[in-house]
């Protein structure tokens, strides 16, 4: 298949268009954007795209050929010569302090103890292929329109149906809108908001994707402590009595895992009901709790339409497919489909409704019920395992992650860094937290990628790397 080329020609300028197109695809071979073996757009298709005669196209092929930068043949078309390489332009990497390194940072993998992904030896992955060509197939012979930016109605009608029933949610297909995930259901609930130079309450520790996307909104955050009874409401309204938005994980807050009390539930949406703000509820693990059931949803309680509910598949099914949900109130689903319309449409139709034919058929509850299973199989061993190097009171499961906490004054990044090349992925506790005075120094152990396989070495390596950072007479095995 041809290789698109982004070229631009200057008709005003006296550089002949033969000569520009010649430049144009030798500074691509140049600088690497075109590989070696690359196949170039026939000189009659590269005429059609840039609106120009054919014979100027084949003059540019021709000189390029001269320079023995391309070869023609009838048979392979006019691909890229092989030569030796010049040196390829590296980009700079992110700084070091910024967001998009800690995101790099943060997805990097696949690695032992990574949060985020699920297990990939759990999911029946044949089975959804084979789901997943049918609906690729229906898609390429479906006619040649523009889909719902809300989404396709069968999988608005699976996931209506599926919070009914697992989450308590009562909704109608037409207040769910399919999103690109968590984020980007996220970016449409902001923009539907329209809250820009408003104040809005995070939880302390946080999840850090979620409170920049809050700035990049252009809000000003309010941090609120989180115990074990989720975020402190009393104390949001004492402290940020202006704010208008509060984002919240009432289900398993990120990243320590406590369930939002009911007396805090009914205190925030009293809250929002009496100063006319938004509750924005990240269902974040709640599918997955492993001990006992999911406790009910935010939204199930909202009687005043205060409440959007955003959920995602990324955990559950696979962060690739980029596929999530959120729940608009009633009297805003018309203002979300505009936004949907205009700014953040639906992904592909064919993700969609592969995903509602697993729904359909009931293999995600299925996928689900397994999956709690396999999870609680290697949280228990895990948390073996680490129990013969620490107190089990340094131990805590959070989550789909183990929390392991550290002395303070230990760096925690640190120690996720220097675990990095030996393949494994610890997140830093510390990185959650917005302010570095109140950052507590742990290690989040995620439990979806802690294999069986080496667990042990592994557990030993990482409590190498530890005594080197922390206090050795806290380790309670002497390790080689």
């Amino acid at each position: 298949m041809s290789k698109p080329l982004e070229l631009k020609l200057d008709r005003a300028a006296k550089i002949p268009l033969a000569e520009q197109i010649r430049r144009g695809v030798a500074t691509a071979i140049e600088d690497g954007v075109l590989e070696p073996g690359a196949r170039l757009p026939s000189w009659q298709d590269l005429s059609v795209q840039l609106g120009v005669a054919r014979g100027t196209v084949k003059t540019a092929y021709e000189k390029l050929a001269a320079s023995q930068l391309v070869e023609a043949s009838r048979a392979a078309g006019t691909r890229v010569a092989r030569r030796p390489r010049t040196t390829a332009k590296v980009e700079p990497p992110p700084a070091a302090d910024s967001f998009m390194s800690a995101y790099l940072e943060m997805t990097q993998g696949p690695a032992l103890f990574q949060m985020g992904v699920p297990a990939a030896d759990n999911f029946p992955a044949t089975l959804f292929a084979r789901i997943r060509t049918h609906a690729i197939r229906a898609e390429a012979s479906a006619p040649p329109l523009y889909p719902d930016p809300r989404g396709e109605i069968e999988l608005r009608r699976e996931i209506a149906g599926y919070l009914a029933v697992a989450r308590g949610i009562s909704c109608q297909p037409s207040q769910v809108i399919i999103t690109g995930g968590f984020s980007a259901g996220l970016g449409l609930t902001l923009a539907a908001l329209q809250v820009h130079g408003q104040t809005a309450w995070v939880e302390e520790p946080g999840f850090l994707w979620s409170r920049k996307g809050l700035e990049l909104a252009g809000m000003t955050l309010a941090p609120i402590p989180v115990d074990a009874d989720g975020i402190d409401v009393d104390h949001a309204m004492q402290r940020y009595p202006h704010a208008r938005l509060a984002l919240v994980t009432p289900g398993q807050q990120a990243p320590l895992g406590v369930t939002l009390s009911l007396e805090r539930r009914l205190r925030l949406l009293e809250w929002a009901q009496a100063t006319k703000g938004w509750i924005i509820e990240d269902d974040y693990l709640s599918e997955l709790r492993l001990s006992g059931g999911a406790a009910p949803a935010l939204a199930s309680l909202d009687r005043n339409g205060r409440v959007i509910h955003i959920g995602s598949f990324s955990k559950t099914v696979s962060p690739t497919l980029r596929l999530g949900f959120l729940v608009a109130p009633v009297a805003l689903a018309a203002r979300f489909a505009e936004v949907a319309a205009c700014l953040a449409p639906a992904p592909g139709p064919a993700t969609q409704l592969a995903m509602a034919d697993f729904m359909h058929e009931g293999h995600y509850m299925r996928h689900l019920r397994r999956t709690k299973r396999a999870y609680a199989a290697r949280r228990d061993a895990l948390q073996g395992c680490l129990e013969t190097f620490v107190d089990k009171e340094r131990l805590a499961t959070v989550g789909l992650a183990m929390l392991l906490k550290l002395e303070a004054g230990v760096s925690d990044v640190a120690i996720a860094r220097e675990a990095a090349p030996f393949g494994m992925s610890p997140v830093a506790l510390s990185s959650w937290y917005s302010s570095e005075q109140q950052a507590q120094s742990g290690l989040l152990l995620g439990i979806a990628t802690a294999h069986a396989k080496n667990l042990t070495q592994s557990c030993e390596r990482l409590f190498e790397i530890i005594k080197r950072f922390g206090h050795p007479d806290r380790v309670r095995r002497a390790l080689p």
